[in-house]
């Protein structure tokens, strides 16, 4: 299959599936139409990076698209959020389907933007053109914007226009910034050419210095709004709290992601600009502490799950971006992070979410004994929770390990220092947060929730992922970080 072919379906798989469920008789159907689109997109998706991690990057005829090692990269993570996400959904909203409090409309308007925040998200990792990449940002903020407020309601709808209107803000900063760029190409590269990342790369060294700083610093604070870094994160806790829980975890698990690889793909241009002076790496490290930190402080009081844990989000973005900005071995632990957190942060999600139904509430002064009122659910927060604030042996553990060994290697001792203090605030008040959910005793009444048999793979599979890899790298996946890595390094 050539490459243009394979761009042509990633793409198309996504717009028939939208199609599919407008068309859909029941919501029981549109829900597992969203399943089965999302597994038939995933396995595409996953033969592209396999052959790409293999044979070498791929590119369209005119060069508009292209996937190499670091986009193959996030396809994968990409895959394994949606998959588990679209099944949950059909779990989640079994009982509305069943009570009728999902109606067909909704579930139809909710396959459909599923449906098209996975094509958009698709087109964002296999443009080659910045332009492109851009509008790939702009189309997952207006369609996964009405994903928040599925289940309408006055504060969630406010949560869903606060969302729109910061993040179009940042995304109308990374559009100028995509305009400095291309301008910072209009001596050296045709106008045809100025907004390709390869040929930016090509010519990286001849590029107007000023420019392409300047359009830098636009496209980290837009596309970092996007991502949740502080102190543009505003918008991320409420809509992590009121979107519905499946949502919530793709919001977590991928679309913060999919913001941070756009500024992952000027990166490399601008350290071969810069004669690899560390200028844009040492933004990256700031906003990163900046972003741990201030999670830090908001974690410590939170009484609401879902935005605890959206403060998580906030935290864990803020360490992979000082891993990119550490460099050398920071890069390639950012990058494991990557699928580290996502793995952690969909699990702890689809726990949060199931025991907000079996409780009523996501108060967590309301959630107490959650081990014994829903054994399974309750075992998915506390395992979680426990992973995304760092115990070993979960992976989480040994990607931020890395990056503090990266920071010592680079003998960036402030940095160290201030990555270790946000993370032991953290620690402490997570770990009380959820001690005091997970056991105690559960409100009178309450029966313990049977999950199950599918319900359970949900839990423990990417519970045993988070275990075998903090123990051991397969050389497969030590293989792909190592070709990412290169690639933002800027030695693709």
């Amino acid at each position: 299959m050539s490459a243009s072919w394979l761009f042509i379906i990633l793409l198309a798989i996504p717009t028939a599936g939208a199609a599919a469920c407008l068309a859909a008789r029941t919501p029981a159907a549109a829900l597992w139409t969203v399943f089965a689109g999302v597994v038939l997109h995933a396995t595409t998706a996953l033969s592209a990076a396999r052959r790409v991690l293999a044979l070498g990057p791929m590119a369209s005829n005119g060069e508009w698209f292209l996937l190499d090692a670091l986009s193959a990269w996030h396809l994968i993570v990409m895959a394994l959020v949606f998959v588990p996400a679209s099944f949950y959904a059909i779990t989640y909203f079994r009982d509305e389907t069943a009570s009728g409090a999902l109606s067909l409309r909704l579930a139809r308007r909710f396959g459909a933007l599923w449906f098209g925040a996975l094509g958009a998200m698709t087109l964002v990792l296999i443009s080659n053109n910045l332009g492109i990449l851009w509008v790939g940002i702009e189309a997952t903020t207006l369609l996964t914007a009405f994903l928040i407020c599925l289940h309408r309601s006055p504060t969630s709808l406010e949560a869903m226009w606060k969302y729109l209107i910061i993040c179009s803000v940042g995304v109308a900063f990374a559009f100028m910034g995509t305009l400095f760029v291309a301008a910072s190409a209009s001596r050296t590269l045709e106008p045809g050419d100025a907004l390709l990342w390869t040929k930016l790369l090509d010519v990286a060294g001849s590029l107007d210095r000023v420019m392409l700083e300047v359009g830098f610093i636009f496209l980290l604070v837009g596309y970092g709004t996007k991502a949740g870094l502080a102190p543009m994160h505003t918008w991320l806790p409420d809509a992590h709290s009121q979107a519905p829980a499946p949502v919530s975890a793709l919001f977590s698990g991928f679309l913060l992601n999919s913001a941070l690889y756009c500024v992952l793909r000027y990166l490399p241009i601008l350290e071969r600009a810069t004669d690899y002076s560390g200028w844009a790496p040492r933004l990256l490290v700031v906003f990163g502490l900046i972003s741990i930190l201030i999670s830090a402080a908001f974690i410590i009081f939170q009484h609401d799950l879902k935005r605890l844990l959206a403060y998580h989000s906030v935290e864990h973005i803020g360490i992979i971006t000082l891993g990119f900005g550490l460099g050398g071995l920071g890069v390639f632990a950012a990058l494991f992070h990557t699928l580290n957190h996502s793995l952690c942060k969909t699990l702890a999600f689809f726990s949060a979410g199931r025991l907000g139904q079996v409780y009523g509430t996501h108060d967590m002064s309301r959630i107490s004994g959650a081990l014994r009122a829903a054994p399974l659910w309750g075992l998915g927060l506390f395992a979680s929770l426990l992973a995304l604030i760092g115990v070993a042996p979960f992976a989480i553990f040994m990607s931020e390990f890395q990056i503090a060994k990266a920071a010592v290697d680079d003998a960036a001792y402030v940095p160290l220092a201030l990555f270790l203090l946000g993370g032991g605030v953290v620690f402490i008040g997570a770990l009380r947060h959820v001690v005091l959910m997970a056991w105690g005793a559960p409100p009178d009444g309450t029966r313990p929730e049977r999950a199950c048999s599918c319900e359970w793979l949900l839990v423990w599979l990417p519970l045993l992922a988070l275990l075998g890899l903090g123990l051991w790298m397969p050389h497969s996946l030590y293989d792909a970080l190592s070709q990412a890595s290169a690639i933002v390094g800027g030695h693709p």
